[in-house]
């Protein structure tokens, strides 16, 4: 029978691809790929050779309902993105509804995320936190920022390199100081991560001019009353 794998791909190092991974892309019919270009270098480096069809945020509205009819109809599709599980702040959520309301077997693959790792290796609260992605970048990005500042969990976004300061900047206007990490080129040779307080990292990026893509991973409201009583110990 034909179904619908959500295949995640490394979010850098091409080591971290899995084996059923590799099997899977390889005996689809079909892969649904967010950028033909970006995944035709991952393709190559495992000697996979299934025929590619682009599938992204620009046209997945207007595919998805032709894309599960030709899964139902018995084409095996694995869908993947540039980096990370498919459906994670990438396309993916559409084509599983899809799927679901013309009862269609899905089958999501373990794999690489970007947030798992830097979330660990952040330091704070692994055992409850919240996954917003990224902000708005314009219209009800203060309301967000607002809701996320009451949220007692620790808080995960992403980040792209040209809004970094700026996002910083907000949340420590809006969520008052707090503990966080940064972390950058997960993975890969470069790999940083930088701790501290939301002041901390701002003055560190002013030094260090932002690269790559970021996970930013900040205390919740809790680690800022914490905070608070150890710099009021009378309080």
């Amino acid at each position: 029978m034909s179904k619908l794998y959500l295949v995640p791909t490394p979010i850098g190092n091409l080591a971290d691809m899995t084996y059923r991974a590799v099997e899977v892309l390889r005996s689809a019919d079909l892969i649904l790929a967010e950028d033909t270009r970006t995944s035709g270098v991952l393709l190559k480096h495992y000697g996979i050779d299934t025929k590619m069809r682009s599938y992204h945020a620009f046209n997945e509205h207007e595919t998805v309902g032709r894309l599960a009819s030709e899964i139902a109809s018995g084409v095996t599709m694995a869908l993947i993105t540039d980096a990370g599980t498919p459906g994670i702040s990438d396309p993916g959520y559409l084509l599983v509804q899809a799927c679901i309301q013309q009862q269609i077997p899905i089958e999501t693959l373990p794999g690489a995320t970007a947030f798992v790792p830097a979330l660990v290796n952040s330091g704070l609260p692994a055992h409850e936190f919240t996954f917003t992605g990224f902000l708005p970048p314009k219209k009800g990005r203060e309301t967000r920022l607002k809701k996320l500042a009451e949220e007692e969990r620790t808080l995960i976004l992403y980040e792209s390199p040209h809004r970094l300061m700026k996002t910083l900047e907000q949340c420590l206007q809006f969520f008052g100081e707090r503990p966080a990490s940064a972390s950058r080129e997960l993975s890969k040779k470069f790999e940083e991560t930088v701790r501290g307080s939301l002041t901390d990292l701002i003055t560190h990026f002013s030094e260090h001019p932002p690269k790559g893509e970021f996970v930013l991973v900040i205390g919740g409201k809790e680690a800022e009353k914490v905070k608070k009583r150890q710099d009021n110990p009378a309080s």
